[in-house]
C-alpha cells in the first residue's frame, strides 16, 4: 500500500491577502479558487511538489457550525494559535531573506537547531506560524 500526502488545511481570515503572500512572497502557484456557500476555498501549492496543495479555508468551514465556534476558530487563528506549515529549503538563508525582503513578518531568524536542521520562521497574514527549513549540511 502506497500512501502520500495529498492536501493540508490552513484556516485564513482574507483569502486576498493570504493569496499575496502565498502566491506573490513564497512562490507557490494557485491550483483552484472554489466559492461555495458564502465560503472561498483555494488552493495553492509547489511547482515542484505537483501532488500536494494547501488549501486556504475559513477558520471554520463547516455551514452548521455555530456563532460562537466561529467566533472561537477566529480567536484562536488571530492569536497566532492554530497549526501552520513547515515547509522544505535548500537554502534556509536565502529563503529568509528573500521572505523577509518582501515585507515577511519574522518570528525567527535562521539558527541551527540541535534536532538537525537549520530553520526560520515567519508568520502569514492571518497569523499562521510557517517554518522554513534546511536539513543541517554535515
Amino acid at each position: 500500500m502506497d500512501i502520500k500526502l495529498s492536501q493540508c488545511f490552513v484556516a485564513v481570515d482574507d483569502h486576498d491577502k493570504a493569496l499575496a503572500f502565498y502566491r506573490d512572497v513564497l512562490g507557490l502557484e494557485v491550483r483552484n479558487d472554489v466559492g461555495f456557500e458564502g465560503m472561498r476555498w483555494v488552493t495553492v501549492g509547489s511547482p515542484a511538489q505537483p501532488d500536494v496543495e494547501i488549501v486556504l479555508e475559513p477558520p471554520l468551514a463547516d455551514p452548521n457550525a455555530s456563532p460562537a465556534d466561529k467566533g472561537a476558530m477566529a480567536e484562536l487563528l488571530a492569536k497566532g494559535l492554530l497549526r501552520g506549515v513547515i515547509f522544505r529549503t535548500d537554502d534556509c538563508d536565502a529563503t529568509f531573506e528573500r521572505i523577509r525582503a518582501a515585507g515577511g513578518e519574522v518570528l525567527q531568524e535562521p539558527i541551527d537547531q540541535p534536532y538537525g536542521v537549520r530553520d526560520c520562521a515567519f508568520r502569514d497574514p492571518s497569523g499562521n506560524m510557517l517554518r522554513f527549513s534546511q536539513p543541517r549540511r554535515q
